[in-house]
């Protein structure tokens, strides 16, 4: 028995009265199994840091944040309350009643124990608890991410038995109490698809041009778009249902506004330009668009699809629609230079720790995935991000990141990277100072309105002092590079790594909105 289990004698004790006879002979069989393997250095080391990991939920935090980036903020929102009410019933209550002491610190081999051990009671294990409770919960609203949570959390239950640390009834004590409080949370509160954050405010509507069987469309597909997602080919609805449209593959070699500039010379130039593809994709277009005075069509077919969402076509057939119809509005969109000719923005644009997330995620996606990589790219980004110098209407700041969006945005964000309104004429920008620590700032991206409650009753958030938000029709800045790092930038999902460096060695950033400037049909 540890010292700390000796602040418990009545506790310690209580286990063996509670706890039937063949429990405990269960426990000592699995535990003498467990400590009796000879795993690799790496293996044990792994297992270590897994279960360090979980302390205090931070693992589950992480993949919150995840979650929420890759669209599927219910979940995060379900997994954390499920997580919270979880670790308060298996901590503060059935410590309480079960307690008992946990294995012997000298069972244990040397190259799996912790530096140190909890106090507390043994039973249940509120790591187990806070796993399964996690897991579950996200399970029930997006039953594909809680595939890919689950062995995740059953990992971290185990090892809580390979340091040391619990028993086998702890850890599956934990786990029975974590997925009842999810289930039971499912069925006072059912599942059901929601759209993140508040609805986006519409734009004056304005008559297009019409056209039932895509007659006078050209779009543009990108096949890559959305490989993430599992779902049918937008591809083939697209052609049946506008027979007439011609479809075009984007080609690295042959850019959209070349292809454009060709079918506008012809004897039958078109009359709308559609675009089939992610928001990175759809910022492109719709800078061709512009350039071309035609009207835009957007067909969602990309991972997130945010500004298909903000305009109210969330589906290709509302898209399909709209242009047959012949209804649509008239939406701001901003303007982005870093050195090059600017480029246009639809929803946001960002620099500090999101980028850095993003940059950290590409370079696992060709072995990970996006998903997956993007896991191990949070858990990057929480243990090594750092804040960057900027200067921001000649004021020197060290901040963790800026994010502008287009157009007024949800005023209980920090992270906005979907547009909430469409025709305003302004950006919002929230800067977050670098006051606090560093997991408060990859706690922002992760929260938003319906999730930021518990995330501040957890400390979690940021206070509200380290976020300033302003309203201006346009931005600039100037990030000054560390240690001869270039920056980088997102706009709408797209990482931006061509800074040009000025004669001061700082790298300049400008916004501008232009209210106004882009006809969609929605």
């Amino acid at each position: 028995m540890r010292f700390g289990t000796l602040r418990h004698p009545f506790i310690a004790h209580r286990r063996t009265t509670v706890m039937p006879r063949w429990v405990r002979r269960a426990d000592r069989s699995a535990n003498r199994r467990v400590n009796a393997r000879h795993d690799r250095r790496a293996l044990d080391s792994g297992y270590r840091r897994l279960s360090r990991a979980a302390d205090h939920g931070r693992l589950w935090f992480v993949l919150a944040g995840v979650l929420v980036v890759s669209g599927r903020s219910r979940a995060a929102l379900r997994g954390v309350a499920s997580l919270t009410v979880a670790s308060i019933i298996a901590n503060l209550i059935g410590k309480k009643l079960f307690g008992g002491s946990r294995p012997l610190l000298k069972d244990i081999p040397v190259g799996r124990r912790l530096g140190a051990y909890p106090t507390s009671a043994s039973f249940p294990s509120g790591h187990s608890a806070s796993a399964a409770a996690f897991a579950t919960g996200v399970a029930v609203e997006a039953p594909l991410a809680g595939a890919v949570v689950a062995p995740l959390a059953a990992a971290v239950g185990y090892s809580r038995m390979h340091v040391g640390a619990h028993w086998l009834s702890d850890v599956v004590g934990g786990f029975a109490i974590g997925a009842g409080v999810a289930l039971l949370g499912r069925a006072l509160v059912p599942a059901r698809p929601s759209p993140e954050g508040p609805a986006p405010e519409r734009g004056e509507r304005i008559d297009l041009p019409s056209s039932p069987d895509g007659e006078g469309v050209l779009i543009f597909v990108n096949p890559s778009s959305g490989v993430e997602v599992i779902r049918t080919d937008p591809r083939s609805e697209i052609e049946k249902e506008l027979p007439s449209a011609r479809l075009s593959e984007l080609d690295p070699e042959d850019p959209p506004s070349a292809v454009v500039a060709r079918a506008l010379a012809s004897a039958s130039p078109p009359r709308v330009l559609g675009v089939c593809g992610g928001d990175g994709t759809v910022s492109a277009l719709a800078a061709v668009a512009r350039e071309a005075g035609l009207p835009l069509l957007v067909l969602p077919g990309g991972t997130f699809n945010h500004f298909a969402r903000a305009i109210g076509a969330d589906t290709v057939e509302h898209g399909i629609e709209a242009l047959r119809d012949g209804r649509g509005m008239r939406v701001a969109v901003a303007e982005l230079s870093t050195g090059e000719p600017p480029v246009t923005v639809l929803n946001a644009g960002s620099l500090g720790i999101y980028p850095d997330f993003v940059a950290r995620r590409e370079g696992y996606r060709d072995r990970l995935g996006k998903w997956l990589g993007g896991v191990v790219a949070a858990w990057g980004v929480l243990r090594e991000a750092e804040p960057i110098e900027i200067e921001l209407d000649g004021e020197s700041m060290r901040v963790w990141s800026v994010f502008a969006s287009v157009g007024r945005n949800d005023p209980q964000r920090v992270a906005t990277m979907r547009r909430w309104s469409v025709d305003d004429d302004v950006l919002d920008v929230r800067v977050l100072h670098a006051r606090g620590p560093r997991y408060r700032a990859v706690a922002s991206l992760a929260f938003g309105r319906r999730t930021a409650a518990v995330a501040r009753a957890l400390h979690l958030m940021p206070r509200s002092s380290d976020i300033e938000r302003r309203l201006v029709p346009e931005l600039t800045l100037a990030v000054l590079p560390v240690d001869g790092s270039i920056p980088v930038f997102v706009h709408d999902g797209e990482l931006e790594t061509r800074l040009d460096e000025d004669a001061d060695g700082r790298y300049e950033i400008s916004f501008r909105m232009i209210p106004s400037d882009l006809r969609v049909y929605a």
